[in-house]
């Protein structure tokens, strides 16, 4: 790669212009933005480090989860797209074994020396912890971990839905693969090695759907009977041929103090599973859990056979979604997404915390989706849940009308209207832009 002022030039002067027709859209005015950004993060990295010194871009997007809610830590089987927003990396080697990461919006420099990969305590919650656990992960599938010193930006807004964190730590995988390991993990165990990233550094218990999606790419079916070997299917799936768009509606809640919320989601499910002498739910077939049901409510909770039951009936409509999906048939899946809404509602509980009955920004912006596209449309919570985003599918013609009802309530540029990008972590080059 090109030291910073030959690529800027190369930038300025269309080179890289198919590449950002693929990850950002055609539009003219969509490619000068990609311009500008990419340059202006050259720049924030010379500003940063050393100048002078040869570079390497990197793109990993967010993703929006689309069926399969909260089933991915028990081992379920989900649906989820890649979107077209991302974080983006300007990176380069260094000498010292040392990563140092400074993002746009964030203060300071994570500094983390990678001669000590083992859990710190003190990066819990932060992305110094990512970074190590990242970097824990290659050196345990028996990588190479090196030194680098990067500058990045994301337009994966934190809290929005679209899983920041999951497409940060893939992008610290991705840039561990390109600069160090030639490209040989792929982009599924990227995925794998974010998430025990997240697990056991960051100190959050996902499950493996964000990381997978981010790294992939595209709309996909991930089957994780076999946590470590998932089953990763991509499909065809053309929202703008059909006549719809993708809109994800941030209501502007707060994540923070939520942890303990998704946590209790995981737990209860495997408080459930754990009855039978089982370690999640997909162990545990249905038709047992049914016929001792008085027995789990008691030992249990209802709360926890709820979300059991949610578990059983969301993977079965994820297999629904995918074959309404491979066919065209949008009428199905549209009815698939808002059962899935309504059991992520009234069965999950995760449309807000119970801790905060007061506050319930996606119940809210749920209830305006139903009065605005009843009948045409479809609308559900997705990723964590408790705060964030919502998602509809929205009929062309309904879109103005959508927006205006939303944005009204939830403020101005609440919504935001995505398509799903088929391209997941990416080593950007003009001459081989989809290089992992």
């Amino acid at each position: 790669m090109p030291i910073a002022g030959k690529l800027i030039l190369d930038i300025r002067n269309g080179d890289y212009d198919p590449v950002f027709r693929v990850l950002y859209g055609p539009k003219p005015e969509q490619i000068a933005a990609q311009r500008q950004r990419y340059t202006e993060a050259i720049y924030q990295f010379e500003a940063t480090y050393e100048s002078g010194r040869e570079l390497e871009l990197f793109s990993v997007p967010g993703r929006t989860e689309i069926g399969g809610n909260h089933t991915d830590h028990n081992h379920g089987i989900v649906l989820a797209a890649a979107v077209n927003l991302d974080i983006i990396a300007v990176v380069a080697k260094n000498a010292e074994n040392i990563a140092r990461v400074r993002s746009q919006g964030f203060p300071g420099l994570d500094t983390v020396d990678l001669s000590q990969l083992q859990p710190v305590i003190e990066e819990s919650g932060r992305s110094a912890g990512l970074i190590r656990g990242v970097a824990a992960g290659i050196a345990q599938r028996g990588g190479v971990v090196g030194g680098f010193d990067a500058y990045t930006t994301s337009n994966v807004l934190p809290g929005s839905g679209l899983s920041s964190s999951a497409a940060f730590e893939v992008c610290m995988g991705a840039v561990l693969n390109g600069l160090y390991n030639h490209n040989r993990f792929s982009p599924v165990q990227l995925g794998l090695i974010g998430q025990g990233a997240e697990n056991n550094f960051f100190g959050k218990p996902s499950g493996l759907m964000d990381q997978t999606a981010c790294a992939v790419g595209s709309a996909i079916t991930i089957d994780l009977k076999d946590p470590r070997n998932p089953v990763v299917e991509k499909l065809p799936f053309d929202l703008a041929k059909a006549g719809f768009a993708l809109v994800i509606t941030d209501t502007r809640g707060n994540h923070a103090n939520l942890t303990g919320d998704y946590a209790a989601i995981r737990r209860e499910m495997e408080s459930v599973a754990g009855y039978f002498g089982k370690n999640v739910l997909r162990e545990l077939p249905q038709d047992d859990l049914m016929k001792a049901l008085p027995q789990v409510r008691a030992a249990e909770g209802d709360r926890a056979v709820l979300r059991a039951l949610h578990f059983y009936a969301e993977c079965d409509r994820v297999k629904a979604m995918a074959r309404a999906i491979t066919r065209g048939d949008m009428e199905v899946f549209l009815q698939k997404v808002v059962e899935c809404g309504h059991s992520s509602f009234e069965y999950n509980q995760n449309a807000y915390s119970p801790g905060s009955p007061e506050q319930q920004d996606l119940p809210v912006a749920l209830a305006l989706s139903q009065t605005v596209l009843n009948g045409r449309g479809a609308w559900r919570l997705q990723g964590g849940g408790f705060a964030g985003t919502i998602q509809a599918f929205v009929p062309d013609d309904l879109l103005d009308d959508y927006r205006a009802a939303l944005e009204n309530v939830f403020g101005e540029g609440a919504c935001h209207v995505l398509w799903v990008r088929g391209t997941g972590c990416t080593q950007v080059s003009a001459d081989n832009p989809f290089e992992r």
